[in-house]
């Protein structure tokens, strides 16, 4: 077993994102804290760490338990990280959150017409 790995590996590895690629991408967007500090895609991390994880509207709160390079089953994935209460807790609300808004925002029964994709068009150009 590695005693420490790149993280955007280990963010692969332990199936945040689906392309390592993508992984770094986000490292380097500063969308990934570990102990509190942004860092680099070829930073190393160790058992025992804290990753902030910034996934879109998610935030992952999450202790490194194990160390994978490579990529494995969903269940090998999961050992990999602890994620603590209250990031649980948060997401959650956070989902019910958007269950809400979306049922109070009820979608359009038809598609825009010619003319008002025009007046959407207009109202978007004045704003800017």
């Amino acid at each position: 077993m590695a005693v420490s790995v790149r993280i955007d590996k280990w963010l692969w590895a332990a199936r945040f994102f689906k392309t390592r690629g993508l992984a770094t991408e986000m490292v380097n967007g500063g969308h990934i804290h570990m102990n509190g500090e942004r860092i680099k895609a070829s930073k190393a991390i160790q058992a025992g760490d804290e990753l902030r994880i910034q996934r879109g509207q998610e935030l992952f709160i999450v202790t490194v338990t194990g160390l994978a390079e490579k990529r494995g089953s969903a269940t090998v994935a999961q050992s990999l990280y602890q994620e603590t209460e209250q990031s649980i807790a948060a997401r959650e609300e956070q989902k019910q959150l958007r269950k809400f808004y979306a049922v109070s925002s009820p979608a359009p029964n038809k598609r825009p017409d010619k003319k008002a994709r025009r007046h959407i068009i207009r109202f978007i150009k004045r704003e800017e």
